[in-house]
């Protein structure tokens, strides 16, 4: 049995970025929800409810980091790196809820019609927008690898759309005392919200049931490997993601008569081939001369 484990830098988001984040969020969300009383704005609040989000999705992503670095232990072999896919699995559902409820809000603000400032909900949408700019781009570099980052920072994304579109709302109320748009803009961006949430949702499920990597040909990785000279067949393989950035594969490899030294160099040239075409980091394989008899590519 031979194992590959190379190191792989990552970029990662330094702490003071998330907590730097977390505070511009909490302070968001108390100036949009006064705001939005004041001016009777269901989308200015809609907009602090999910800034508020924001700041819990930030908390939980920033512990859940911490966690996912303490070391292996008899009880944990793998470590705790799946505590931020847990952490992007609530920070997700969390943003569901949110969003239908808003959604319900915003169906009866539609009947129920009331008079909006829009020249408060304009100032305060600007100062919303400014903060969650300046959130993404502190959380912008670590969430490229971390699916529990990229929930804090598609929570923020999400934010600074709505912002936007909120000032847009404001001028149109300002302008032509349309106040219909204020419910229109907080189901559109309810709707975004669900979409992303939705996307995140589902890789980290995929990623808790262990299932195949996305783009990955298991049938292509067979056809390489039985290239290599000496090995006569591939089978009982296993690909799947530990975490964003671990990636294991094993598989049982039927060699030709030889020395066990021999397939040193066979494991070497298979775990480089598969970290070059497939990023595949972990490599675990099971040399053996004619034991199984089920050679399927899935063990059955």
């Amino acid at each position: 049995m031979a194992d590959n484990n190379p190191p792989r830098p990552i970029e990662t988001t330094p702490a003071k970025n998330l907590l730097l984040t977390m505070g511009l969020n909490f302070l968001i969300t108390i100036a949009e929800v006064i705001g939005g009383l004041i001016a009777g704005s269901l989308a200015l609040i809609s907009d602090a409810l999910h800034n508020l989000s924001d700041g819990v999705a930030i908390i939980i992503a920033y512990l859940a980091t911490k966690i996912s670095q303490r070391p292996k232990t008899q009880k944990y072999t793998f470590g705790l790196k799946r505590a931020e896919i847990m952490a992007a699995i609530i920070n997700a559902i969390t943003l569901i809820i949110i969003s239908f409820f808003l959604i319900r809000e915003a169906i009866n603000r539609f009947s129920k019609p009331t008079p909006i400032t829009g020249s408060l909900m304009l100032i305060v949408a600007s100062v919303g927008l400014a903060a969650n700019v300046g959130g993404t781009l502190l959380l912008k570099k670590g969430s490229a690898h971390s699916l529990n980052l990229r929930a804090a920072y598609v929570h923020l994304l999400g934010d600074a759309f709505s912002s936007v579109a909120v000032m847009m709302g404001a001028a149109f109320i300002i302008f032509f005392k349309i106040y219909w748009v204020d419910p229109l803009l907080t189901i559109l961006i309810s709707i975004y919200i669900l979409k992303e949430a939705y996307t995140i949702v589902k890789e980290a499920v995929d990623i808790l049931m262990m299932s195949n990597v996305a783009g990955i040909d298991l049938n292509e990785i067979k056809k390489i490997i039985e290239k290599i000279s000496g090995v006569l067949n591939v089978h009982h393989i296993h690909l799947w993601k530990l975490s964003d950035n671990d990636t294991h594969f094993e598989a049982h490899v039927e060699v030709k008569d030889m020395p066990v030294s021999q397939t040193a160099a066979i494991q070497k040239q298979i775990a480089e081939e598969l970290q070059k075409r497939y990023a595949i980091n972990h490599t675990t394989l099971q040399f053996e001369c004619r034991v199984c008899q089920n050679l399927d590519i899935i063990s059955s």
